[in-house]
């Protein structure tokens, strides 16, 4: 029976040993300042107006990256922390606006006012270039001067006699 007790007990110590072997984890690379200023640029501070999070000086942001870190250590993505940031802080913390609803005026209104922009350049350039033709005036409007004239004269004779 002793032997039995030993048997177990050298099975236990063993058993302890390579649980502790099982259960060690490999370190985690802690993420360094360029992988979190990637995602902190793509973020403005909560707090200052139009900062990026990745230059701003102040300690609420500096606890921001450091939250970035965290995320980024515990395996989150860049989408899912910048999603974690807009459901605290509201889209307006993103550098780059979500393309939905009124935010497609941000993408759209730069492209139209352009194409407008080189339509009217095309027609003006055009314009200029045109020569006025003899034909836009018409031989009546050269009649009636004519006509205007001789009766302009004829009043300047009845007036000299």
């Amino acid at each position: 029976m002793r032997r039995a007790h030993l048997w177990i007990f050298l099975g236990l110590v063993i058993l302890a040993v390579f649980a502790q072997v099982g259960y060690a984890q490999t370190p985690v690379p802690t993420p360094s300042d360029d992988e979190v200023n990637r995602i902190a640029k793509q973020l403005y501070c909560p707090v200052c107006e139009n900062v990026p999070l990745d230059v701003c000086p102040t300690q609420a942001c500096n606890e921001w990256r450091e939250l970035i870190r965290q995320k980024l250590i515990e395996g989150l993505t860049e989408e899912q922390i910048k999603e974690y940031f807009v459901l605290h802080y509201g889209d307006r913390v993103l550098a780059e606006p979500p393309r939905r609803g009124l935010n497609w005026v941000v993408y759209i209104l730069p492209v139209v006012v352009f194409l407008i922009a080189v339509i009217v350049t095309v027609r003006v350039l055009r314009s200029m270039r045109k020569p006025v033709s003899a034909s836009i005036v018409s031989s009546s409007s050269a009649e009636i001067d004519e006509e205007e004239l001789k009766r302009i004269e004829e009043a300047l004779k009845q007036e000299r006699e």
